[in-house]
């Protein structure tokens, strides 16, 4: 069975003509990785990383690491981020880097309601290693037998609007690699365009425990439409509990897939804490509800963030942030 389940994968990776960006389940901690006008948020200096084994215990499964950082200038009104990202399944493999900027426009009287827009640029890479695949028959030419890649420029945009209680956001990535493929030999996986919409409160609780329900909806042309729906605690302003139910929705009508899809995908348990002032860590745990969460052993990510400023905000105000 982990053979099977290792050709199929090798198989989505090399005839697909979509690519769903690399999944993280704590975007919630850094929302850098699904939206540019996040660039700055936190005011500080921030470094964060990610590291996802999903599907653990599968050959081939997918495996994704990033690196963001990103700060405030002038007044808080601009913000400047770098990404890195790099996610390999199977015999495919994806390579991207994202300069962002995003600038805040104060609305009304409330410093803390802001409305941001956000834009990166950058390129992504991507790859198929041919020495990894089997075709079914010998001279199969559409199965490269050699190492593939092509570099293309890629753009991100986005706007989010946050206060103290309430944010919302839209954003949009991969808009160039599809309108810029040139060599038609070459059989790398392309990625299409992404569509993001979140939103979410944070509300006090009698206890002074806080509550933040939020979702996310994304989308792409050719897989089915995702929903995340959060809920997290905020325990003694030190440390985040929470989980997720990822599920797709009928959005709007897709012909081309199947009727016979199961909607819902996985569970998530999260935690992240300080563990000093300025070093933040955290933990999810994901389930798949599919038939493939039989054969491994879940989904494990682990993200470390580093305050490395001295804003006069210091980092647990952020904390108190409702989009932390």
């Amino acid at each position: 069975m982990k053979r099977f389940l290792w050709i199929f994968l090798c198989l989505l990776a090399g005839m697909a003509r979509a690519q769903q960006d690399a999944q993280y389940s704590q975007y919630i901690f850094n929302g850098l990785f699904i939206n540019p006008a996040y660039a700055g948020y936190k005011e500080d200096v921030y470094l964060q990383s990610f590291y996802r084994s999903q599907w653990t215990g599968l050959d081939g499964a997918p495996r994704s690491f990033s690196v963001s950082a990103d700060a405030a200038l002038n007044d808080n009104k601009v913000g400047l981020g770098m990404l890195v990202a790099q996610d390999k399944i199977g015999a495919q493999s994806t390579l991207s880097a994202y300069a962002n900027y995003a600038y805040k426009i104060q609305i009304g009287y409330d410093e803390n309601s802001r409305l941001s827009f956000g834009i990166g640029g950058g390129f992504v890479q991507s790859g198929l290693d041919g020495t990894q695949l089997h075709a079914a028959r010998d001279g199969d030419n559409y199965v490269p037998a050699i190492y593939q890649s092509t570099l293309l420029p890629d753009a991100r945009i986005g706007a989010m609007y946050t206060n103290d209680d309430f944010f919302v956001g839209l954003s949009a990535d991969n808009l160039l690699p599809q309108h810029l493929k040139r060599d038609n030999s070459i059989s790398v996986p392309i990625p299409k365009p992404h569509y993001y919409f979140t939103a979410g409160a944070l509300l006090e609780m009698n206890d002074g425990t806080k509550f933040k329900p939020s979702i996310l909806l994304k989308d792409d042309a050719a897989g089915p439409t995702s929903l995340d729906i959060n809920t997290f605690f905020l325990l003694g302003e030190k440390i985040w509990l929470g989980a997720t139910y990822r599920t797709a929705v009928p959005l709007y009508a897709k012909p081309h897939l199947q009727n016979t899809l199961q909607k819902s995908n996985s569970v998530t348990g999260m935690a992240e804490f300080f563990a000093t002032e300025r070093f933040r860590v955290g933990y999810a745990f994901d389930y798949s509800l599919t038939s493939i969460g039989t054969y491994s052993y879940g989904t494990h990510e682990l993200s470390i963030g580093i305050y490395l400023g001295s804003h006069e905000s210091n980092s647990r105000h952020n904390y108190n942030k409702c989009y932390f």
